[in-house]
Order: structure tokens, then sequence, then C-alpha cells
């Protein structure tokens, strides 16, 4: 193989890559754009909870906030556990807490327009 070819081969997987990498980062964001999965996830990034605890923080009904957990579950942004009969909720990685502070203080700048800072 050439050295152009392989260059050229290195290129074509990175593109893939980084055209999944963007599809999947869509994703994520598209299913942190609903208010009330953006709610479970403010809140369970405090710490794990159980549906109860979760509709009570969210003001949602219990079956809106259960269909919203299954659907975050599957898409593998939440993470269960059982304790006795309860089903406790947490996130299953903290980058997923920090992207949803950072879209709430980006609204929080907004909301009070504040100047813009890194």
């Amino acid at each position: 193989m050439s050295t152009s070819t392989g260059v050229a081969d290195a290129q074509s997987s990175q593109q893939r890559g980084g055209n999944e990498r963007l599809d999947v980062a869509a994703s994520v964001l598209a299913l942190l754009a609903d208010r009330t999965r953006l709610a479970l996830l403010e809140r369970l990034g405090r710490g794990e909870a159980d549906v109860t605890t979760l509709t009570e923080a969210t003001g949602a009904a219990r079956p809106s906030v259960s269909q919203h957990l299954a659907k975050l579950r599957l898409a593998g942004l939440v993470a269960t556990r059982k304790d006795g009969r309860r089903v406790v909720y947490s996130l299953r990685h903290g980058h997923l807490r920090r992207l949803v502070d950072e879209a709430l203080n980006v609204a929080d700048h907004q909301i009070g327009s504040l100047p813009p800072h890194d």
C-alpha cells in the first residue's frame, strides 16, 4: 500500500467515524430537547432517584416520567438498579451531567442578559 493510499484510507476512516460521532451527538441533544427529559437529567445529575422522587422533581405525571425514563434508558443515558421493589435511576456518566449543566448555564445567560465568557 502506498503512503498516499494509507493517508486517504485513514482520512476516510476518520470521516466515517466523525459522521457517526456527529449522528450520535445529535441524537443525544435531540433527547435533551424535551423539557421533561431535561428536568429528569438535571435531577439525576444531583444523584440517583426513583420514579416517585423524579415525578415530584419534574411535576410531570408518573406515566409520562416512566416513558421518558424508558427512552433515556434505551438510549444508554441512564442506568437502573433494583433496591427491593424500587427501580433507582442514575446518569451513566458525568459527561451528561456537565452537558445538562452547561445547557442550563446558557439559559441563565440568555434569561439574565449576562455577558459571554469562556
